[in-house]
């Protein structure tokens, strides 16, 4: 058996078993195929996909391209309460995943050329039995976008509901300075600016890299999505 597929049965493996807990407590969760992918809007431009007056269940049709949170060193854990964090995130708590939107993004974050674990149930509340558009269900870098309606959601809403602070020149307790810096890609791509303002769109790679300016590090550029995501 190859590391591959090694890796992609431990995957499914920690999926499965996040599902099976979650399910246990009373919480609808929706089949995971990959659903469409998002438009080619940017997050500045972003429109309502209702019409007019119509319930977006919460979901905001601008999303906030800032991020707010933990300035601590990594490694960084699922926060208490996630319905809180939702909230700083400006998203709402839904009883059941969205159906509208399904889309998959995958978030790398290396420091110094070393993985730093995105953790599972980020956005998911077991205790309240909520679950945010926007959520983790396995520690592998995999962010959810399960939406009631369609709309853009950013890095920055993420990363707000990680509590892990993020701009351009600062992830958590990390700061570009002093021979440090902070880059972002998506795809293998540099983006320039605040990452935060990323738009997560389907099977996209985005990576955050923190260490020596002029670092040589092998930035992922996409991700082995198993089928059916």
């Amino acid at each position: 058996m190859s590391h591959r597929t090694n890796r992609t049965n431990h995957r499914t493996a920690l999926r499965g078993a996040t599902i099976a807990l979650t399910a246990a407590l009373g919480l609808t969760l929706a089949a995971c195929g990959s659903g469409g992918s998002a438009s080619g809007k940017t997050a500045a431009s972003a429109a309502a996909a209702a019409p007019k007056g119509t319930d977006r269940a919460g979901v905001p049709a601008a999303p906030r391209t800032t991020a707010q949170g933990r300035t601590t060193l990594p490694p960084w854990d699922a926060p208490s309460d996630a319905s809180a964090r939702a909230k700083a995130a400006q998203l709402p708590m839904l009883g059941a995943e969205g159906q509208v939107m399904h889309i998959h993004t995958h978030l790398d974050i290396l420091v110094s050329g070393q993985p730093v674990t995105v953790p599972a149930f980020i956005g998911i509340d077991v205790k309240q039995q909520r679950i945010s558009p926007l959520h983790t269900h396995t520690p592998d870098g995999v962010i959810h976008i399960e939406s009631p309606v369609k709309a853009d959601f950013t890095l920055g809403q993420f990363m707000t509901e990680w509590n892990v602070a993020l701009s351009a020149d600062q992830l958590g307790g990390l700061k570009a300075g002093g021979g440090k810096e902070l880059r972002a890609y998506v795809n293998g791509k540099q983006i320039k600016g605040d990452p935060a303002a990323i738009v997560l769109r389907a099977h996209d790679e985005i990576a955050l890299v923190y260490g020596p300016a002029g670092e040589q590090v092998k930035v992922p550029n996409s991700f082995n999505w198993p089928a059916g995501e």
